[in-house]
């Protein structure tokens, strides 16, 4: 398998949606992640064997930045090219992927930690494989009871 680097993320272009999140890529093409994002407080340990992606949106939720993490199968021209970043962690090893999002290598697993109020966007985890995908949103505090798992905010359509 080839060496794969650290990539720096850029800015994407990101619609919140009541059934998802979609992200925009640089190049015009564009994921879909589908589902209401389950809500974890500051905090996500994602299943083993699982793709990390991390996506931090701005304050109004149109655009953020997105970073996979320990992804070794995607070449780097291709990151490059879409605007999604990449960071390689050894077991053990934690680093910070953004100012208040935090993501720690457990072997098998990957921990990403949020402080959403040094964000000042909100932060999304989406662990996915071949089979299945789940997402979740990182928060501060719980949801009330009358809250429950809320769906994304959707953006009106050209704001």
């Amino acid at each position: 398998m080839a060496e794969r680097s650290d990539i720096a993320p850029e800015t994407l272009q990101v619609r919140l949606d009541p059934n998802g999140v979609e992200v925009e890529y640089l190049d015009g093409r564009s994921v879909f992640y589908h589902g209401v994002p389950q809500k974890r407080i500051e905090n996500v340990v994602c299943p083993p064997g699982r793709d990390v992606h991390v996506l931090v949106t701005s304050p109004d939720g149109n655009e953020g930045v997105m970073v996979y993490v320990n992804d070794r199968r995607t070449h780097d021209d291709i990151l490059g090219s879409t605007g999604v970043g990449r960071v390689i962690l050894e077991r053990g090893e934690k680093v910070s992927l953004f100012p208040g999002v935090e993501a720690e290598n457990h072997g098998y697993r990957v921990e990403v930690t949020a402080d959403p109020g040094a964000t000042q966007g909100r932060v999304f985890v989406f662990a996915e494989d071949p089979t299945s995908e789940v997402a979740y949103e990182l928060v501060s505090e719980a949801p009330s009871a009358d809250e429950g798992e809320s769906e994304p905010e959707p953006k009106p359509e050209g704001s």
